[in-house]
């Protein structure tokens, strides 16, 4: 299906078509780009730091993601959100950030089978290769190695509230968000 280059028809396709939660436009003037949450990505709490090519510092500063996000003047903001047993269900949330991936990069490649320019921007780190090759050699999936909403310094919560779409569904959910930008 060809999809013509309108935030809110593409938020719908995305859900009736990739099993998407909820979507909506996304401004990407709305991405605001802070040191913060790269100050807790050197952190390294989640272990992705300098070992993952869509992680810092392997993506460069915020300066040079803010410049690449100026290549785009429209997105959509794209949700899955699970139900929970328990707050440690922890075999649900993993499957939901799969799926949710999974959706993500199977609408990607639709679109650049469209010739469309995107950027996808998924949630969390990169996980499509077991061991990731990063310092030592090349991504061995450069088309899928972009920056996630985390390492670009976005607060995702901040992001949906901009852009008018919910960040929390209510006790014992989780909700992964991801963007594509795309230039109209």
């Amino acid at each position: 299906m060809t999809i013509m280059f309108e935030p809110d028809t593409l938020a719908r396709f995305a859900m009736q078509e990739f099993g998407f939660s909820n979507a909506g436009p996304l401004d990407p003037h709305n991405i605001r780009l802070r040191p913060e949450v790269r100050q807790m990505c050197a952190a390294d709490r989640c272990q992705k730091f300098g070992r993952n090519w869509s992680c810092p510092p392997a993506i460069g500063s915020l300066t040079q993601i803010a410049d690449r996000l100026k290549a785009f003047n429209s997105g959509v903001l794209l949700q899955s959100t699970a139900q929970l047993e328990d707050d440690f269900d922890i075999d649900t949330m993993l499957q939901a950030e799969t799926d949710h991936k999974a959706a993500l990069w199977r609408l990607a490649e639709h679109l650049r089978e469209q010739a469309w320019e995107i950027l996808p921007m998924p949630a969390g780190s990169c996980t499509y290769c077991e061991v990731c090759t990063f310092p030592s050699a090349p991504c061995r999936f450069p088309q899928r190695m972009t920056p996630s909403l985390e390492a670009a310094g976005v607060v995702v919560s901040d992001l949906c509230s901009d852009n008018g779409l919910p960040y929390y569904y209510g006790p014992l959910t989780i909700t992964y968000t991801s963007a594509i930008l795309f230039t109209r």
